[in-house]
């Protein structure tokens, strides 16, 4: 005999606000569902923990702990990061709303293809790194690296899910069984033996990533888990290259170095593999980068590897597979051990007596016989009757009603309508951008929903949009403190391509828009939720210096404002670089700088000039080496011939108190 299959969220509105669409996945410790935001009309990808998770002692304590973490992955802003809306409880229901991403998982592509490319095993790589590296910068460890957490969104980004979920719960089912949790094949070795992680432990995980990647198998697998995890504690990982001979010896060491047992031998974080990976992929060639392992794509996953937490095979526990019956209804099979303790009802009138049952009696007369027929007749027709209506009433159609078409009225009115419909009625009141005041948007349950007669129907009446203020405070102003405005304010910081800029510093913010594209001006008016969108400047643009060494100041100035680059000029004197030249620079040039940087130079003010003596009337070799030694070209003339004497009469220049000459000038001496 089928059962349909059915998950009684879907239809449902969650917290008043989440009306979930369809079911996603399924995990070890939460279901994701596509659901909508009511309240701000947009898609959300809703995660609701597994009741069990808070149950017993320890179920209040991973409650808090879950709260915590959310919180915590909430404030991570990075494009990698899949964001965080919003956390709370419904009933027994703990969910994460999170942004809805389209396209598909790293474990369903692997799937299909058995394998990645080099190339793209290193941009998954290095995408799921530069997200880590935001979190292990603000102190957060994922714990829970594996291919069912990096998603692969339709328009080609990568994006890390689940932050802080696996802490929450290993933080609770630690204290009480002393086991942790994690998906086995990704789990490094000091996380099985001492259950202690840090940042080195998401990199560790990311080397077994880029090793499946790589070859389309995981490094260890085994018939249990308990197989796996030794594995791990005892064994270096494989080269990669021990499976694909043609990989470079770069990817290998590159793997080894992510995936080394011992923490210390691992690069520190996120942001030191990231580096570590780049450098490896630029020594890479074309050819080999184009290149993907040879392997059969599967769906199938390895035994003891990722038990219970993949979708896609989408089984919930204690039942079979589902199948479709004739009429295309998913239905499943209930075998013996799901029949165990249940109660099963059996058809009336099978033709079997007791076996102490008494002896026949004598056949009565035909019109006994014939008026005995007739009553248990009616008796049976009176009993179906009876059994039927109330049937009826209690348990078929007559129990049950339509939620009316309500939306749109005011409480007034749907109260009415649902009171004249058999249910119960009760009033919410929430902000709605598109509902106007006072009329109703949302029922739960929904409306055309089938239910109990005296259901009690929330009903959500509009108090109209929630809107909010852009704050001051988010041009001009360190990241991290914009959007701790925008935050703190109701609104919702995204960013947009970061912008070289040659005033702003790198990491402040350029702009911020909102979504029609006009400027979030401080003052300006926003519904809660509404995404701002921050520009965020690089700093100055880089940029070589040139030469400008033997440029005029006003040559070298138009030559660094290319670049918006500033000269600063000093003088000195040189013996053979003419004045209003430059002598030297600082940075030199092919330097590489940053534009609106500041260039030194040294401008020449000709020789320096010396103080010229008088020799009138000195020996012509005393006048003429004590001027050579003050730096002079001395020249000798006889106007009147060659004189015993030789004694100087005159010079020129002329010499004596305040007079100079430019070092290396010519000094005349006219001798008799």
């Amino acid at each position: 005999m089928g059962a349909t299959v059915t998950d009684p969220l879907v239809g449902r509105l969650v917290d008043g606000r989440y009306e979930v669409v369809s079911r996603i996945a399924r995990g070890g410790m939460a279901t994701v569902y596509l659901a909508v935001d009511r309240r701000l009309d947009r898609d959300v990808a809703l995660k609701v923990m597994h009741p069990h998770l808070a149950e017993g002692a320890s179920g209040s304590d991973f409650v808090a702990r879950f709260r915590r973490e959310a919180r915590a992955a909430a404030r991570l802003t990075h494009p990698g990061l899949v964001g965080v809306y919003d956390q709370g409880v419904d009933g027994e229901t703990s969910y994460l709303t999170m942004e809805h991403v389209d396209g598909s998982n790293l474990r369903r592509r692997l799937g299909e293809r058995g394998a990645l490319t080099v190339e793209e095993a290193l941009r998954v790589g290095e995408s799921v790194l530069d997200a880590l590296a935001a979190a292990h910068r603000a102190g957060l460890v994922h714990r829970d690296i594996k291919p069912e957490n990096v998603l692969l969104a339709t328009d080609g980004r990568v994006k890390l899910a689940d932050f802080g979920l696996a802490r929450a719960v290993t933080e609770v089912t630690s204290t009480t069984t002393g086991t942790v949790l994690g998906t086995v094949a990704y789990l490094a070795p000091e996380l099985v033996v001492r259950g202690a992680s840090d940042a080195r432990t998401d990199v560790y995980a990311c080397g077994i990533l880029l090793f499946e990647m790589l070859t389309g198998r995981q490094p260890f697998t085994g018939e249990t888990p308990i197989q796996v995890a030794f594995q791990h504690v005892n064994s270096d990982v494989p080269a990669p290259s021990d499976e694909l001979t043609w990989l470079p010896m770069e990817v290998d060491e590159l793997v080894q170095a992510l995936a080394a047992r011992a923490p210390d031998d691992r690069p520190v974080d996120a942001a030191a593999a990231l580096v570590l990976l780049r450098r490896t992929r630029a020594a890479l060639d074309p050819e080999t980068l184009a290149r993907r392992a040879d392997v059969a794509p599967s769906i199938v996953l390895p035994l003891a590897t990722d038990p219970d937490e993949t979708d896609l095979d989408d089984l919930d526990e204690g039942t079979t597979p589902t199948t479709a019956d004739e009429d295309g209804q998913e239905t499943t099979r209930l075998d013996a051990s799901s029949a165990r303790g249940a109660t099963v009802a059996l058809p009336i009138g099978l033709g079997v007596q007791p076996a102490d049952a008494p002896p026949d009696r004598p056949a009565p007369t035909d019109a006994r016989r014939h008026r005995a027929r007739w009553w248990v007749v009616l008796a049976v027709l009176a009993a179906l009757v009876g059994a039927g209506v109330l049937w009826y009433v209690q348990a078929g159609p007559g129990a049950f009603t339509t939620v009316p078409r309500v939306l749109g009225g005011d409480e007034a009115t749907v109260t009415a309508a649902l009171e004249d419909a058999g249910l119960g009625a009760h009033a919410t009141h929430d902000f709605d951008t598109a509902a106007p005041v006072d009329t109703v948007f949302a029922t739960e349950p929904g409306v055309g929903s089938r239910v109990r007669k005296g259901t009690v129907v929330v009903f959500t009446v509009s108090k109209g949009p929630d809107y909010v203020q852009v704050p001051d405070g988010v041009v001009l102003v360190l990241q991290k403190d914009a959007a701790n405005a925008l935050t703190t304010a109701g609104l919702t910081p995204r960013y947009d391509e970061p912008k070289y800029d040659d005033t702003a510093a790198n990491g402040y913010v350029l702009s911020a828009t909102l979504p029609d594209g006009t400027p979030a001006a401080p003052g300006t008016q926003s519904t809660r939720g509404t995404e701002v969108t921050l520009v965020v400047s690089k700093g100055p643009a880089p940029a070589a210096i040139t030469s400008v060494v033997g440029d005029t100041v006003e040559q070298a100035t138009a030559s660094l404002l290319t670049d918006n680059m500033k000269l600063v000029a000093t003088e000195a004197f040189h013996d053979t670089v003419e004045a209003g030249r430059i002598i030297s620079q600082d940075p030199p040039s092919g330097t590489q700088g940053h534009r609106g940087d500041t260039v030194d130079v040294v401008v020449s003010k000709g020789p320096e000039p010396i103080a010229l003596p008088n020799t009138y009337g000195q020996n012509v070799k005393t006048a003429q080496k004590a001027l050579e030694d003050l730096g002079f070209v001395v020249k000798v003339q006889h106007p009147q011939g060659i004189s015993p004497l030789n004694l100087v009469y005159s010079q020129s220049p002329a010499g004596g108190e305040g007079k100079t000459a430019p070092k290396g000038s010519t000094i005349t001496l006219n001798v008799f």
